[in-house]
């Protein structure tokens, strides 16, 4: 496997895209610092690190990853927890929870790369459709809310909502940004549009003279530095915050899962996301190895860790990024702009910003889903509900896991009634059970309630030949059964079973060799319970 592959399609179309997400990274790196409650710093050079790993290593090209909010709101409790405790030491230890959160990103990173190993990122392939809608929409309302934050300015270390000639001011430049990002691809699409938009509407402000949020006044009205701050000093030796951690333990390792889960969740998602839109397929176990790299260096580099960005990618995709090169360049860009260009893009208008991130509201939300909503089963819509409901009501991970586990049960429910048995008499007085549908654990109470073994006459056919046996729970419903007719001296038969659920009846019932018929027409699967022992 050639590690560069697919670097770049089109070097000017990656270079200008990369160049565009690197501009948008900057804003929201430094506002999910400030959700975590970690230094701006922090955030940017997590963005830096994790794009430029995964760029590099991924599983999707022209993906984009950075600090995200999803695993901002995981990060929050420790690092207060660590704090707390670092103010409470007879030597306080200034940003005590930053460094258990570093410590924590290498137990994060480890589990993402064991996922990748034992290739678990196959998986996010099962995720239903009402999942995904529920899923894109509900992350498009996120995104959506996250952006009202920035119509707000700090008075007297109160954040208030701006009024007057400031919010008008403000509205009318995102409304600029979005006209232009909008009317742009009509008529060329040769240069990006949310680019354009970022430089049009920073023109107007700077030689203006229009007074309005920046992203240096939005960092600084954070409690930050602008993005000439640097890094915070580590004030104890790495085994003295070690030793802070006495009893913290469980909260570290939950933390590291949680992170682990939510990063891969959204990572996986967006993938998909992007095989959709580019119409290729990328590779899901080497996205999970390199989102896990990418958090191991964060956490020995001082970066605040993260994984894919909805947003960012679509605006990469969009604008035209579809290799490797243009999460790079946006990677090294956006170190660029903290190392050598902080006071130019500390002028950007943060309108701007927001008028970009609104244009990928519209283009992530599924507004077919409203079309369709009447015309899906009610159970889909009901999920698809659901799963939007909660990804803002709590995070993105519970929300597909939600999501899953109600397509589970609806899907295991439908299946558990559709078990059907034909009931006819042979010439010789055999009595036939002609089974059609799924046997599994969810139709097993129904396979049951089919048979009445004591009135049935002293010949019994099992007939499997329209029904496939597809767990454990199946092949011990059927043995079961079949021990029943046994037990009162009766005469059964079971015929058209795959060899594999032979197999397995076979390996608790040797004595079973005389009541299964085999022919050639026997279908032909695995069982589940057979393959996982097999792995084993």
């Amino acid at each position: 496997m050639r590690i560069f592959n697919n670097f770049t399609f089109n070097p000017k179309d990656d270079i200008l895209s990369g160049l565009t997400v690197a501009l948008a990274l900057v804003p929201e790196a430094v506002a999910f610092a400030f959700v975590a409650g970690v230094p701006p710093m922090v955030g940017l050079y997590g963005a830096f690190m994790m794009g430029l790993i995964t760029s590099l290593f991924g599983g999707r090209p022209g993906m984009i990853s950075g600090a995200t909010g999803a695993m901002a709101v995981v990060m929050v409790h420790l690092i207060q927890q660590g704090n707390q405790v670092g103010d409470a030491l007879g030597e306080p230890i200034e940003n005590l929870g930053l460094y258990w959160l570093f410590i924590t990103l290498l137990i994060t990173g480890v589990v993402q790369m064991m996922a990748g190993v034992f290739k678990l990122g196959k998986f996010v392939r099962l995720i239903p459709h009402p999942v995904m809608m529920g899923f894109v929409n509900g992350l498009a309302i996120v995104i959506f809310l996250s952006q009202l934050g920035m119509f707000k300015t700090n008075v007297d270390g109160e954040m208030v909502w701006i009024q007057g000639n400031q919010l008008y001011v403000m509205i009318g430049l995102v409304a600029l940004t979005m006209g232009i990002m909008y009317a742009l691809p009509k008529i060329t699409k040769k240069v990006p549009a949310a680019l354009t938009g970022i430089v049009v509407v920073a023109m107007i402000t700077i030689f203006g003279g229009l007074d309005v949020s920046t992203v240096g006044s939005f960092i600084r009205e954070g409690g930050g530095d602008g993005l000439a701050g640097g890094l915070p000093t580590f004030q104890a030796q790495i085994f003295g915050v070690i030793d802070t951690m006495q009893g913290h333990w469980g909260l570290i390792f939950s933390t590291a899962v949680l992170l682990a889960a939510v990063g891969l969740i959204e990572s996986l998602m967006t993938l998909n996301l992007v095989d959709d839109l580019t119409e290729t397929r990328g590779s899901g176990n080497r996205e999970c190895l390199a989102q896990g790299g990418a958090n191991i260096v964060n956490g020995l580099f001082g970066g605040m860790g993260g994984c894919a960005m909805i947003g960012q990618s679509i605006i990469n995709v969009n604008s035209g990024g579809r290799g490797r090169l243009s999460g790079l360049v946006a990677a090294l860009a956006l170190l660029a702009f903290i190392l050598f260009a902080a006071p130019l893009i500390e002028q950007i208008p943060i309108a701007a910003l927001v008028g970009v991130m609104f244009m990928v509201v519209i283009g992530t939300f599924a507004w077919s889903s409203f079309r369709i909503l009447n015309k899906i089963p009610l159970a889909d819509a009901i999920v698809l509900i659901a799963v939007s409901a909660i990804t803002v009501w709590q995070d993105l991970a519970i929300a597909v896991v939600a999501g899953v586990i109600m397509s589970a049960l609806v899907f295991a429910w439908k299946n558990a009634t559709m078990i059907r048995a034909r009931k006819s008499i042979k010439e010789d007085g055999t009595k036939v059970y002609e089974i059609w549908g799924p046997l599994f654990f969810g139709s097993v109470q129904g396979f049951n309630s089919k048979f009445d073994p004591k009135t049935d006459p002293n010949k019994v056919e099992l007939d499997f030949i329209e029904s496939k046996v597809t767990d454990h729970s199946g092949v011990e419903a059927v043995r079961n059964m079949a021990n029943k007719y046994l037990d009162l001296g009766k005469e059964i038969k079971l015929t058209h079973l795959s060899p594999e659920c032979i197999d397995l009846l076979m390996r608790r019932n040797p004595e079973f060799d005389t009541i299964i018929e085999r022919s050639i027409e026997d279908p032909r699967y695995h069982v589940v319970t057979d393959t996982l022992d097999r792995e084993v």
